[in-house]
């Protein structure tokens, strides 16, 4: 898998939360020397995966957003533009080594000068765990599976 700085939001960053509120994960991606990164010339993925397994008090989920504002960092209110929403992942679910892998969705709505990675816990506050998010040209999610021929 290959990615850079540039276009890193989080490298080991901690998902601890003290609430269950919308928050800024890592940093954020400018884009202002970015230009099209909807149009899928190349297509351009959003890799987040576990280091250390997310935990948390109780029964938690967590829901991951790309979202992208004229501020820096993107607000938390709700009021950045929404380009991907992940389903309420439960905590159990969040292994390391889990790997989240989606396209960039089209620019609709328009992608703005700032990108970010926002999570939010479910019922539960998160007490620790670490991810690693960043776009990429080339996920990777190739998996080893046993062979399926057999030797004498």
């Amino acid at each position: 898998m290959i990615y850079d700085k540039s276009t890193t939001f989080a490298e080991g960053v901690a998902l601890n939360t003290v609430d269950t509120n919308l928050h800024n994960v890592g940093d954020v991606i400018d884009l202002t020397n970015l230009r099209n990164i909807g149009s899928g010339l190349p297509p351009l993925y959003l890799v987040i995966v576990v280091l250390a397994a997310i935990t948390s008090g109780g029964a938690a989920t967590v829901q991951f957003s790309l979202v992208s504002s004229g501020q820096n960092p993107p607000p938390t209110d709700g009021s950045a533009n929404l380009h991907w929403l992940s389903a309420a992942i439960a905590k159990a679910t969040l292994v390391a080594g889990y790997p989240i892998i989606v396209p960039i969705p089209q620019e609709n709505p328009p992608y703005l000068e700032f990108l970010g990675l926002q999570a939010q816990a479910g019922t539960n506050a998160l007490t620790a765990g670490t991810i690693s998010a960043f776009l990429t040209t080339d996920p990777s999610n190739w998996k080893s599976y046993p062979a399926a021929v057999y030797y004498n």
